[in-house]
Formats: C-alpha cells, sequence, structure tokens
C-alpha cells in the first residue's frame, strides 16, 4: 500500500479534528447528526479530519467528510491506517467502502507494515495527539472507543471532545 503525502502550508495554521467511534453503531446513533457536527466543525474553521478507517463509525465518518468536500473544497481528508491489510476481516460491502476512501482521502499515512497486537491504540494516539477537537460516538466505557476519548482528555484537557 502506498502512502499519499498531503503537504501542509507551515504558515497557515489548520485547524484539525480526529474522529474515533464504535465498530457496531446502535439505533441511536444517526448518521444525520454525524454530518450535521462535521458541518459545524467546518465552518468553525476545521479543515484537516484524521480518521482511522475502521468498520462502523469510522467509514460512516469518513464517506460525510468525502462527501462534504465537494462543496468545501478546503477540507482534507487523512486516513490513518493502522496497518497493512486492516481491511482483510472486513465483509465485502466494507473492504469496497475501505478502498474508495483510501482513493479518495488526500493523505494516506500506513502506521505499520503489519498487524501487531497494539497498533490500533497507536492509530488512535496519532490521530489524537494531531487534533485540535475529537468528535466521537462513544457509548460504552471500555474499549478502543473509550480509551482514546480518555486518552485525550486527559492527554490535552483544554481540547474540545464533542460526543455525538
Amino acid at each position: 500500500m502506498e502512502n499519499k503525502q498531503l503537504v501542509i502550508n507551515e504558515e497557515t495554521q489548520m485547524k484539525t479534528c480526529a474522529f474515533t467511534g464504535h465498530r457496531v453503531l446502535d439505533g441511536n446513533f444517526s448518521k444525520a447528526k454525524l454530518k450535521k457536527e462535521i458541518k459545524k466543525l467546518i465552518e468553525r474553521g476545521v479543515e484537516i479530519f484524521y480518521n482511522g478507517v475502521a468498520m462502523g463509525f469510522d467509514l460512516l465518518a469518513a464517506e460525510a467528510v468525502l462527501s462534504l468536500r465537494k462543496k468545501h473544497e478546503k477540507i482534507k481528508l487523512v486516513a490513518c491506517v493502522p496497518c497493512y491489510e486492516q481491511e482483510k476481516n472486513y465483509i465485502q460491502k466494507d473492504k469496497e467502502r475501505y478502498v474508495k476512501i483510501l482513493k479518495n482521502a488526500d493523505e494516506v499515512i500506513t502506521l505499520s507494515d503489519h498487524y501487531y497486537r497494539g497498533c490500533m491504540q497507536v492509530r488512535d494516539r496519532y490521530m489524537a495527539d494531531r487534533a485540535d477537537v475529537l468528535l466521537t460516538y462513544c457509548v460504552k466505557s471500555e474499549g478502543g472507543t473509550a480509551f482514546t476519548v480518555q486518552y485525550f482528555q486527559k492527554k490535552y484537557p483544554q481540547k474540545e471532545v464533542i460526543f455525538l
């Protein structure tokens, strides 16, 4: 998998957002609300969106950013892939969505050439460490999404977390 590189103008301070959410979404999740929150972030000046391209929330958030990019040309999607072949256990429909997202992302960063225990958490911290705001769908107190939210809140108490 070849990494795409996004060139960022150092003189322009871009506001950034990272996504984190569950792979299995319950009936309370709303795609419309997700898109509305992303639009609000764009209006507030967010231009770069970091996405882990995991099943569930991440794929939906990436697709929302890509659809909004048609109207808001300044926004960028950065796909943060934890390891090569992340998608190998996805169902076929999600594999196709994943490939399309990577193809249309402004930058693809692959953090490891192989899977290892903890590589997903490395990806999550990578995104959190680059974000000014975290947009999350977190309804459980444990698991990767909760860990990422807690990490972000503890390390960056001055930064905002938006819960859907």
